[in-house]
């Protein structure tokens, strides 16, 4: 069954503990926290404190996705805080295997991110270490930007390099997904989908509405 994860990277920051009861209303039980140190991309959003707060407030399942350049250092600590997942860029440690150890070993599933142009042959010597893939579909840094349709390619490559060894590890798509483009990212082999304006930003913030139309798009598959 495939999963929404939404990105509170879009959602009232004023009314968080609305949003969240919103979405939980909708049936969604996973939540997208993209963490940005300013360096590593260009934005700043969330740190500890927030997924502690998140931690204390909901038994969703906190997807913590860190786009910052010293991952060695804070993985373990976001795991300590309270994620479920943790999620490094490849592109972002000299020492992947340790910081996703150290993930483990702070009580969080490790997972590994690919920006748009990073090679896939990357993932070679950590996927058999891993909880999940998480494929981005833009460039990291902003939410509302629009899907790179070469992003179809690569969720199929991985997908078929998971199947291939064997592997119980989720492919999951960031960037972009709307009810335009869940459809083909699911049957390209996504497990999780990604969305933070098209659930929070449209129709009015109909929350339960956009989540009703991309899981309808996904359902057609």
């Amino acid at each position: 069954m495939v999963r929404l994860s939404p990105s509170i990277l879009s959602a009232n920051l004023f009314d968080l503990k609305g949003e969240i009861s919103r979405l939980l209303d909708a049936g969604v039980d996973m939540l997208h926290v993209d963490v940005m140190d300013g360096h590593f991309v260009p934005n700043i959003t969330f740190g500890l404190p927030l997924v502690k707060w998140l931690r204390k407030e909901t038994d969703m399942e906190l997807d913590v996705h860190l786009m910052i350049s010293d991952p060695d250092r804070y993985a373990p600590m976001f795991a300590e805080a309270g994620a479920d997942i943790v999620t490094v860029h490849v592109e972002s440690t000299d020492h992947l295997n340790m910081v996703l150890q150290s993930i483990s070993e702070a009580g969080a599933r490790p997972s590994v991110t690919l920006n748009p142009a990073t090679p896939l042959s990357t993932l070679e010597w950590v996927l058999d270490s891993i909880h999940m893939v998480l494929i981005m579909s833009v460039n990291p840094g902003f939410g509302g930007q629009s899907f790179i349709p070469s992003s179809l390619d690569r969720i199929r490559s991985v997908s078929d390099m998971i199947r291939d060894r064997g592997l119980d590890v989720l492919v999951e798509v960031d960037g972009g997904v709307d009810p335009l483009t869940a459809g083909p990212v699911v049957e390209a082999g996504a497990d999780i989908i990604v969305a933070g304006s098209a659930v929070f930003s449209r129709n009015d913030r109909d929350i339960r509405g956009n989540i009703r139309s991309i899981m309808d798009a996904v359902n057609a598959v």
